[in-house]
C-alpha cells in the first residue's frame, strides 16, 4: 500500500476531511508531508476531537523507535477503539514500556509506540500482510468517529 492508496481508501469512507499540511499553509513544519483524517460532514476541522487516523512520514521528537528516517518509510496510526486494539495486539491498552515488539518492523500491526495506552494502533509501511487488516481498522476508526460526531450533534442544544 502506498500513502495515496490509504488516503483514497479513507476518503472513500465518506464525510472525511483530510488535512495534508504543506509549506505556506500556516501549519508547523514538522507536520509537512503527513496526513490527518477527521470525520467532518461539514468539512470544518473539529476543535473538540482528534483525528481518527494519521499518516506520518518522519520521526517526531520522542518518537524515533519506528525509524521513519528511512527513505520512503511511513506509519499509519489508527484509533479503532479498545476492542479492535485488543483483537490486534492480544492485550488491553496499557502504559507504554518495553513490550518486546520492534516498533520499526514493517507490515506489522502494533500498539502505537507512544499512544498505545490510548488504544492507538500503528503499521509501518503496510503491505501484503496488513493490507486487509489496516483497511478494516480504518473502517472501524471511521465508524467510531462518525458515532462520536453524531452523539455530539445530538447533545448540542
Amino acid at each position: 500500500m502506498t500513502i495515496d492508496d490509504i488516503i483514497d481508501f479513507v476518503e472513500g469512507l465518506g464525510d472525511v476531511l483530510t488535512l495534508r499540511p504543506a509549506p505556506g499553509d500556516g501549519s508547523p513544519e514538522i507536520s509537512w508531508g503527513d496526513s490527518f483524517f477527521y470525520y467532518s460532514p461539514d468539512r470544518v476541522v473539529p476543535t473538540t476531537t482528534q483525528p481518527f487516523a494519521t499518516i506520518v512520514t518522519k520521526n517526531y521528537p520522542g518518537d524515533e523507535s519506528s525509524r521513519l528516517d528511512r527513505a520512503g518509510a511511513f506509519r499509519v496510526n489508527v484509533h479503532a477503539g479498545k476492542d479492535a486494539f485488543i483483537e490486534a495486539t492480544g492485550h488491553a491498552p496499557r502504559e507504554q514500556g518495553p513490550s518486546g515488539v520492534d516498533a520499526g518492523a514493517p507490515d506489522t500491526v502494533i500498539a502505537h509506540p507512544l499512544y498505545g495506552s490510548a488504544a492507538w494502533l500503528a503499521v509501518i509501511d503496510p503491505g501484503a500482510h496488513t493490507d486487509a487488516v489496516i483497511r478494516e481498522l480504518l473502517w472501524q476508526a471511521h465508524a467510531l468517529a462518525r458515532s462520536r460526531y453524531e452523539l455530539r450533534q445530538a447533545n448540542t442544544p
